[in-house]
């Protein structure tokens, strides 16, 4: 019997949105992903504009962080967010000089804020995928998947080293393991097949089972 539960969830992989080719950014910008991240041409030629949502037009959203006393948007833009049960709901992902904000797309409800300092790592898988783990030991941990992963990346480990004066840890793995909840491990598998990457969810049994 597999040491791992039989239920999965599999999913296919959204292809990163096409974009007209622009200048390459620089080796400092794509630092976390040098000679690991086997990354889409899309993405190795996209210009970073931060804010997809338009946040200085988002009245409810500034309300939100203004009750924070945060108004530096580093990046902002939807992201499919995976729960322990295996669910993906859709949420805002906005990323200050100083916290994470999820929010309720529908509801623009504060679902959670974490401080960026609270981070302390970031999971990615080495093949073409739109799939990210943020690790936080002080909480739970986050599954996300976004076409702007990369972006997503970037920011949060330039956020790390300016707020905090801390090395943001970036590691590359086809099989990893990440905490929805306090009593819960889940392990992530990436394989590449023919068109593309599949990623299975698995729920990791206690060890007296």
């Amino acid at each position: 019997m597999s040491r791992y539960s039989h239920r999965r969830v599999q999913y296919d992989v959204v292809p990163e949105e096409e974009q007209p080719p622009s200048d390459q950014p620089s080796a400092e910008k794509l630092e976390p992903f040098m000679g690991v991240k086997a990354r889409r041409l899309a993405s190795m030629h996209r210009d970073y504009s931060g804010d997809y949502l338009n946040v200085s037009s988002q009245p409810l959203i500034l309300k939100i962080l203004d009750k924070q006393g945060d108004r530096h948007v580093l990046f902002a833009d939807k992201v499919l967010k995976f729960t322990g049960t295996g669910k993906m709901k859709r949420r805002f992902l906005i990323i200050t000089d100083f916290a994470l904000y999820i929010v309720d797309p529908d509801s623009y409800s504060l679902k959670r804020r974490i401080a960026v300092a609270a981070v302390e790592k970031l999971y990615l898988s080495k093949l073409c995928d739109n799939f990210f783990a943020i690790v936080i030991p002080t909480e739970y941990d986050m599954l996300m998947a976004s076409t702007r992963k990369t972006e997503i990346v970037t920011v949060l480990v330039e956020a790390t080293k300016n707020t905090s004066n801390f090395e943001l840890d970036v590691i590359f793995k086809n099989r990893f393991e990440y905490n929805p909840a306090a009593d819960l491990v889940k392990e992530v598998h990436f394989e590449e097949v023919e068109g593309g990457v599949k990623t299975r969810i698995l729920r990791k049994p206690d060890d007296d089972e």
